[in-house]
Formats: structure tokens, sequence, C-alpha cells
């Protein structure tokens, strides 16, 4: 089997997550590192064995060995770079979220469909082994959502990563935050969301971003969804997520799920890891080797931006 030779742009923590996940799936390596301050990629380079640093993603898609990109980039550049890649003829997988502007996602999608090439959106929940359980029972017909109701909590009151460093970039409680719910949702419920409202809270006088955001979707199936975001929460950060069915109600807390009454739910059997960053990679590298759409393909994904846009012009 050839190895399928990767890029990864954007040596953050979210890059590290990918590295860590790669190390575990044969037949895949890392070749370039591309990142914005050249002493820490070279640092993390030489942590992880990759041969190739840059700080300019141009490098390496110049470099005709490899095969695919990984982008763990700022937000506002994840379309231009998606688009970068794709007329460079590398496969790509461009971390949550596709875009901040609609138009620009649905250019993405135009170019991949132009390529052929394999293009996905990093829609961890999808590949969760708790949000699998749920799924796994939903397509089985064991379990049909009634309501989700769904908590995105962090305290960030000023610009920081996951690591508690200070980012270069403001992130976004709708167009990255609340893109992890609205696609879950459609997803879990088999059925697009056809009526969705947000209200907001105050704009923060720095950031220049709402701090806390309410959003209600319907899909055309009947399904309910609740979403409630906060970076003003001082408590358990993350996403919580309320399933409530015909048949029964189950909570899912990162990669740990509980039925209704709190009582445990072993999902560490659903998949080949419990690691959904992992999961995501596989599906990427599967399907290029199988030359077929991966879940959660640009074209999959694209109708969330529609919500998000939709939702954004009801704010404005």
């Amino acid at each position: 089997m050839k190895p399928i030779k990767v890029a990864l742009a954007g040596a953050g923590a979210f890059g590290i997550k990918h590295l860590d996940g790669i190390k575990n799936i044969d037949g895949v390596e890392v070749v370039s590192l591309i990142s914005r301050d050249l002493g820490k990629t070279q640092e993390v380079a030489a942590k992880y064995g990759i041969g190739h640093v840059t700080t300019d993603l141009a490098d390496s898609l110049a470099l005709p060995e490899v095969d695919a990109v990984i982008l763990c980039t700022p937000t506002q550049m994840h379309a231009s770079q998606t688009l970068a890649c794709l007329k460079a003829g590398k496969h790509v997988q461009v971390e949550i979220p596709l875009c901040d502007v609609l138009k620009e996602g649905e250019e993405v999608l135009k170019v991949q469909q132009q390529t052929g090439l394999v293009a996905m959106c990093g829609h961890t929940r999808r590949f969760n082994p708790s949000h699998q359980w749920v799924h796994n029972k939903i397509q089985a017909g064991e379990f049909n959502i009634q309501q989700m109701d769904v908590q995105t909590y962090f305290f960030r009151r000023t610009n920081m990563n996951a690591l508690g460093q200070p980012r270069s970039w403001t992130d976004h409680l709708l167009w990255h935050h609340a893109a992890h719910t609205v696609d879950l949702f459609a997803y879990q419920a088999g059925s697009p969301i056809v009526k969705a409202n947000a209200v907001q809270g105050p704009i923060h006088p720095v950031l220049g971003i709402a701090m806390d955001m309410s959003i209600q979707l319907k899909a055309a199936n009947g399904a309910i969804c609740t979403l409630s975001l906060s970076f003003n929460n001082d408590g358990p950060l993350g996403t919580f997520f309320r399933y409530i069915g015909d048949t029964g109600t189950y909570i899912a807390r990162y990669d740990d799920l509980f039925n209704g009454k709190e009582e445990k739910i072993d999902v560490s059997q659903v998949d080949v890891s419990m690691n959904g960053i992992e999961l995501q990679d596989r599906e990427f590298f599967a399907a290029i080797r199988e030359g077929r759409e991966p879940n959660s393909s640009i074209a999959q994904v694209l109708p969330c931006y529609q919500v998000l846009h939709q939702l954004e012009q009801q704010l404005a």
C-alpha cells in the first residue's frame, strides 16, 4: 500500500490533535508542516519527525509528493486555503467551519465538483463514538429524535485558544460553535432544517462578537433543536447534547454517553478508536483510497452553512 503523504497547516492546539490521531493510522505520512511561527513549527515538526517546514501553504502545495492537505488554520482562511489546495490538485480536509461567508463555501463546492477531489470538513460530532452510537440506533429504526437540547459553553472573555494561549484571530459562536450542532441535528434527524431562529446578547466592545446566543431549529420531519451558546459561562466547558426521542433519552458529553437516568452507556466498541479526530482522519484517508465521497463532504455540510447565513441575516 503506497502511503498517502500529507501536509498539515496550523501547528496549534487542533493541528497537534490531528498529528496525534494520524500516528495511529497505517499508510499515512505527514511530510510537511505549515504554521505562522517558524521556530515553533520546527519544534513540532522535530517532535513528529516531519521533514519539511514552512510558513507558506504555497510551498507545501508545490511539493509533488503531497497527496492531501489538512487545514487547522484560522476560520477566516478556511475557504480560500481549501480552494488553493483543490486548485493545486490536492485532496483536502478543512477543520470546522468551512467558511464564515456563505458564497465562499459555495465556491469551494463548485471547485470540488469540477476537480472530483476528496474534500471534507471537520464536523467531528459525526464521528464521535457517543454520537455514532445514537446515529446507529436511528439508522436501525430503533430511535427517532423529537428534540435535541444542546449547550455549548466556554469561559472566554479574552481571545484565547484551547491551550490558553493568545489567538491571532477571533472565534465565533455562530459560524464555528453553532456549526457543530446545526450540522449534527440535520444529520441525526435525517431531515433538512426548514426553520431557524436566533437571538444574541450584547456585542463585546473589544472582540466585536456576541458572547451569548440562542438558536432554535426545526427539521422537515418535525424534530426540533434548542441550542444555547456562551463565552461567558464560568463552569464546565464544552458542548453537552440531550437527545430526547420516542424510545429514550440520551446525553452525550464529549465521548461519554448516558441515558436519561444518568446511567453510562458503553460506546468503546462503536468504532476502532474513541478519538473523534482520529476517526475523522481515518474517513478522509479511506475516501481518498476508495475514490468515494467522504462522510462530512463539502456537499453534505454546505446546508449547515446556508442555515448559519440565514441566522446571520436575522441577527443583522
